[in-house]
């Protein structure tokens, strides 16, 4: 995952254009099954219309008596607004200034900034550079293009026995940022090769989707709203899972879905867990949950929140290996949840005697009882065929992968059946 967002880090992702193309693209070769969907510039969507292709060759200001450049794009691609019109001028330090954006809390960062649906053009510096910027006259260049085109975006879709479906969501209209958001996209394709490698004979349905941000959930909505209203059970919208500080779930609008659960079934034990409700949503889920959608789904992140989102300090001392496989390890569990036996159940009636089966102790004295065969008990007892594998985590307040590994011994012991 990590080698898949480097390589992918120096291109300059928007909602369409070249390097949005090469992403997509770029995740097809890894998982084979995805297929491009378009959108040509123009179609309504819902109560949106698909905007214009974007594509930027270079950009800068230059001074010109010095002849010093700034804002170079080809240097970071976040020194430019996304969506800015083609621009060549010269004028004042003045005026130059009014196009010009900083992050005032960040004195030292880069911000990124977009306009998409609204023609200007801007550079973006640090507000120390700014502050070191000469007097005189400027030239401002952007050599950019805003053509009618098409708006990319991809989905695959891996079957199972049954139709019912568990679907993942990631967006991929980003620059260079590593957290938000190229750490999305490739904990999804590392899901998807999870799931070919361990399940070639699934139970469930599994669909991904890649798009651009806002208009590409809009977008693929308009094509296959129904389809996945019928069929989705469970939904999961990923983003900023490369960090190591925190683990991060926005619950569903309704808080109690198969999706909501099974998330908080995994975290359980984890280190600086924040669960927000839906109030604090900010990315596809509002489209995937809007009230005539009303999708089963919620948004895991590792930190929601972290002071270098959306400027160019979000890089590779963010993400790291680390905090990649943390996550990849939550969904990993989840997956397994649904695969090995979503609703488990006790083929023994009364309690199972688990003694002659060396699962608990032959010898009764007070406090030889750990929480490993309190667990195991408790497990037995909740597994009535109507109590899914999450529920029962979170019943017991004990993490999902250590009911997976118990839920394991009683099935192998012929105690438990799915």
């Amino acid at each position: 995952m990590l080698k898949w967002a480097k390589e992918l880090f120096p291109l300059c992702r928007s909602l369409t254009g070249e390097g949005t193309r090469k992403t997509l693209r770029y995740f097809k070769l890894i998982n084979k099954e995805f297929k491009i969907l378009t959108f040509k510039s123009g179609k309504k969507v819902f109560d949106w219309t698909i905007p214009l292709e974007w594509n930027i060759k270079n950009a800068y200001i230059q001074h010109i008596k010095s002849g010093k450049k700034f804002a170079e794009f080809k240097k970071n691609n976040l020194h430019i607004v996304g969506y800015s019109i083609p621009v060549k001028k010269i004028l004042s330090k003045k005026k130059l200034i009014n196009h010009i954006y900083t992050q005032e809390d960040q004195p030292d960062a880069i911000p990124y900034v977009t306009s998409y649906y609204k023609k200007r053009w801007g550079f973006c510096i640090s507000k120390n550079e700014m502050k070191k910027l000469p007097e005189g006259e400027y030239r401002a260049y952007i050599d950019s293009s805003l053509n009618k085109g098409k708006m990319e975006l991809m989905h695959a879709k891996l079957n199972g026995s049954s139709k019912k479906e568990i679907f993942f969501s990631s967006y991929v209209c980003h620059p260079s940022m590593a957290n938000n958001e190229l750490s999305g996209p490739v904990l999804l394709n590392a899901i998807m090769l999870y799931l070919k490698k361990k399940y070639k004979k699934r139970k469930y349905t599994y669909r991904f989707v890649l798009l651009p941000e806002t208009i590409g959930s809009i977008a693929y909505l308009s094509k296959h709203k129904d389809i996945l209203k019928k069929n989705v059970i469970a939904g999961y919208n990923l983003t900023c899972v490369g960090d190591e500080r925190n683990f991060s779930l926005i619950l569903s609008p309704r808080e109690n879905t198969i999706s909501d659960i099974s998330l908080q079934s995994a975290l359980i034990g984890k280190k600086n867990v924040n669960i927000y409700s839906y109030l604090h949503r900010g990315s596809d889920e509002r489209q995937y949950c809007s009230p005539l959608v009303d999708l089963p789904l919620c948004v895991f992140s590792r930190s929601k929140d972290y002071p270098e989102y959306h400027t160019d300090k979000d890089n590779f001392k963010v993400v790291t290996e680390k905090g990649l496989n943390g996550s990849l390890e939550i969904f990993k569990s989840i997956i397994d949840g649904f695969e090995n036996g979503f609703y488990p159940k006790t083929k023994i009636i009364c309690e199972p005697n688990l003694g002659k089966r060396n699962l608990y102790p032959t010898v009764s004295q007070k406090g030889i009882y750990g929480a490993e065969i309190k667990n195991r008990m408790d497990i037995i007892a909740l597994s009535n065929g109507e109590n899914n594998i999450f529920k029962i985590a979170q019943m017991l307040n004990v993490n999902l992968q250590k009911v997976l590994n118990e839920l394991k011994i009683l099935k192998d012991h012929k105690i438990i059946k799915f």
